[in-house]
């Protein structure tokens, strides 16, 4: 017997329909087929739309070809599937390679007729929700998981720094969100609008609504760049630039290549931000290149750092001070950058002295390399899931939500204390995979996190102090060598290393040195 799934009287849906299936579907009462998977997404195995209508003429079956590439459950999709709908007798067996496809782009079509649902439903398509969506696949590879996620390109973020310093091609950073779907999750093209934990759906951006059993938010974090003044209008101009964008890297390193004098401010926003060492990294790198061409006597480098230290973790700050004596860089700590000027090349900090009485100070550039402010996504903060700062509340070793036992969290926008870089996504993912797949089978959840982190901290073209660390900054080394060294081995890691173990392992869902060390605090 053909195996079904009723989305109502009229459609059904199924995985991929061979010629000698299509049968199977005639004796079960079908009227008609509609395919969705286009002809050149499967292997050898998978038969193209003409040799099933061929058979569906032999059998009495009406047929319909609606290829919809993986991903692309858009409206015109919908539209589309909506006037094959009206022509076909009923009922339909619509396919795809899994059927998720088939059935979320019914509910686009027919919204008032039914709502998609799934056991999983990722919100967040980047590194944590596609990486936790391939190690749940890999796990249970039957799961029913759709992942929402609006943009069609994803990007190795960790990389930009590099590209800064003319390091890294940025194009290798770069590649289409469709072809990293993990096999067997469905990508629901679209942004979520509102979280509804207690009716267990999520509101889409056109009003749609998508059911689940359990729900992982890996949204990531939002930058906020309106919350400087003046400058979205600046960047990419007047010497204004940031690694925090795709665009603007190359135009970081365009700017350190150009500059033979003048001043060269980098800045740093309060806390909590994605890999905070890349401040700093963004301004050692660049020293670098003006030491080694011996302009570097000739520029004054400042960093303006909101908080009060250098790095948060005390035994790494040493071997990076060495650093900032090396290229005579100034340090000011508890400042603000708050408006930028591009025209005049101005920008204005926020300074607040040992009483705590803050001061705006006007401060001249030749060169202003900006981290932006960042914060929860206001779809997560004005939600029932938020803690009081706004991000998704976790407990910080199981990364279950504390008052939705069905929900899950990791990346950056779970409440964790941990630093925010895509090497503690590596371990999260275990952590969630483990223990939502336990809570499904009504266990205990078995897998703890301990808040590893990583920050490769470019010192140098060349060297890395490679500071990996977890709660309360306990060093978590995953070599047995001193982590306060700058290793040449390092950068490796950093460069050839860590982007390959990104695209092929880590969002594959093979997890490599990825189990994080069992904490020892009750939870």
């Amino acid at each position: 017997m053909l195996q079904t799934q009723r989305v109502n009287d009229t459609y059904f849906t199924c995985g991929q329909l061979s010629v000698e299936s299509l049968k199977a579907a005639y004796q079960q009462g079908f009227l008609s087929v509609l395919c969705l998977r286009p002809d050149d997404e499967g292997g050898a195995d998978q038969p193209s739309h003409q040799e099933l209508r061929r058979q569906c003429e032999v059998l009495g079956l009406a047929f319909a070809y609606v290829p919809v590439e993986k991903g692309a459950i858009t409206t015109t999709n919908a539209e589309r599937l909506q006037q094959q709908l009206e022509k076909l007798p009923q009922p339909v067996l619509a396919f795809c390679a899994s059927g998720n496809r088939a059935q979320a782009l019914y509910s686009l079509a027919m919204p008032k007729q039914v709502e998609p649902y799934y056991e999983v439903l990722v919100v967040g398509g980047g590194a944590a929700g596609i990486g936790v969506s391939a190690s749940l696949l890999k796990r249970q590879p039957k799961l029913s998981i759709a992942i929402i996620e609006p943009s069609e390109f994803h990007y190795y973020q960790p990389a930009w720094t590099l590209v800064g310093a003319g390091a890294f091609d940025p194009k290798k950073t770069e590649r289409k969100t469709v072809d990293l779907i993990p096999y067997g999750a469905e990508w629901i093209r679209a942004a979520v609008s509102r979280f509804e934990p207690d009716q267990q759906r999520v509101v889409l951006s056109h009003g749609q609504c998508v059911n689940y059993k359990y729900l992982i938010v890996a949204t990531g974090l939002e930058i906020a760049w309106d919350k400087i003044e003046g400058l979205e209008e600046a960047l990419g101009n007047y010497g204004v630039t940031s690694n925090y964008r795709y665009d603007l890297a190359p135009y970081t390193w365009q700017l350190v290549q150009g500059l033979s004098q003048g001043k060269a401010l980098f800045t740093q926003p309060p806390m909590p931000i994605k890999c905070a060492g890349a401040p700093q990294k963004a301004m050692y790198l660049s020293c670098d290149h003006w030491f080694k061409q011996d302009r570097l006597s000739q520029i004054d480098v400042e960093l303006n750092n909101a908080g009060a230290v250098l790095f948060g973790v005390a035994e790494f700050v040493p071997p990076l001070m060495a650093y900032v004596k090396k290229y005579g860089a100034k340090l000011a700590f508890q400042s603000n950058l708050v408006k930028v000027d591009g025209p005049s090349q101005t920008a204005w900090f926020d300074v607040t002295d040992a009483q705590g009485q803050v001061k705006r100070v006007e401060k001249p550039f030749d060169m202003l390399h900006v981290v932006p402010p960042q914060q929860s996504p206001d779809v997560v903060r004005n939600s029932p899931l938020a803690d009081p700062q706004g991000w998704c509340e976790v407990n910080q070793f199981t990364l279950q939500h504390v008052r939705y036992a069905n929900v899950f969290s990791l990346g950056d926008v779970c409440s964790s204390p941990n630093a925010k870089t895509a090497a503690a996504v590596r371990k999260q993912i275990v952590v969630v995979a483990e223990n939502l797949l336990a809570h499904m089978d009504g266990q205990e959840l078995p897998t703890r996190y301990d808040g590893y982190g990583s920050c490769p901290l470019t010192v140098e073209k060349g060297k890395i102090v490679l500071a990996e660390f977890g709660f309360g900054g306990k060093l978590l080394p995953t070599f047995p060598l001193d982590p306060t060294v700058p290793r040449r081995s390092a950068w490796f890691l950093k460069t050839v290393m860590l982007p390959a173990i990104y695209w092929h392992a880590m969002l594959k869902g093979h997890e490599w040195l990825a189990r994080p060390t069992q904490a020892t605090e009750q939870t």
